[in-house]
């Protein structure tokens, strides 16, 4: 494992917790890289997920099946945390498929350990409780977003709110899943936002 790569996932655990070098070390050992190829699941709905880990390269998508029809929910960048959480909490299969869009690399680690860090620092605990709490209000802002906004409201928050990555990197079949729309809805969407 480059060190590089090990310092980006600090920072990024550090933007919920500050860790000291011993803090830190506690983790290190267990860290693992995994490469997904475009096209390759991280985990398929119905596994049981046991990692958690940070996108050091690519786009990858989170979503659900009903019916045979897939529901975009999420896309993870780089410098993102990646997982299906819940099950990694619950030990129960997963509900949900993330899925490589181009060829990722991913710096993981087990969920079980970090639960195990929980009575060996205080940092750790901290940590594994602020993430949870960001991934409840992820979970209720994109819930809001779903419930209480038109398409083309949600595809406005797209350009004017912090998801750029979004628009720029994203086929466009994919927004329009994530959107909640066809990908021709989208396409009219669009051409009324440019006309405004």
């Amino acid at each position: 494992m480059e060190a590089k790569d090990a310092d980006i996932l600090r920072a990024a655990i550090q933007r919920f917790v500050p860790l000291t070098d011993d803090v830190w070390r506690l983790l290190t050992p267990h860290l693992q890289y995994r490469a997904v190829s475009r096209g390759e699941k991280w985990i398929n709905e119905g596994q049981h997920e046991q990692d958690i880990g940070l996108v050091l390269e690519g786009n990858m998508r989170h979503y659900y099946t009903r019916d045979g029809e897939e529901k975009t929910t999420y896309f993870y960048f780089e410098n993102h945390l990646v997982s299906s959480y819940i099950s990694a909490v619950t030990g129960k299969p997963s509900l949900l498929t993330i899925e490589a869009l181009t060829d990722s690399r991913v710096l993981t680690f087990p969920y079980r350990q970090l639960k195990s860090l929980y009575d060996q620092s205080p940092t750790w605990e901290r940590f594994g409780r602020l993430l949870a709490e960001y991934l409840a209000f992820g979970l209720e802002e994109r819930m809001v977003g779903l419930l209480m906004l038109s398409p083309e409201e949600r595809y406005l928050e797209l350009l004017q709110g912090n998801k750029h990555k979004i628009i720029e990197r994203i086929p466009q079949h994919y927004i329009a899943n994530y959107l909640g729309i066809t990908p021709v809805s989208l396409s009219r969407i669009r051409k009324r936002v440019q006309e405004k």
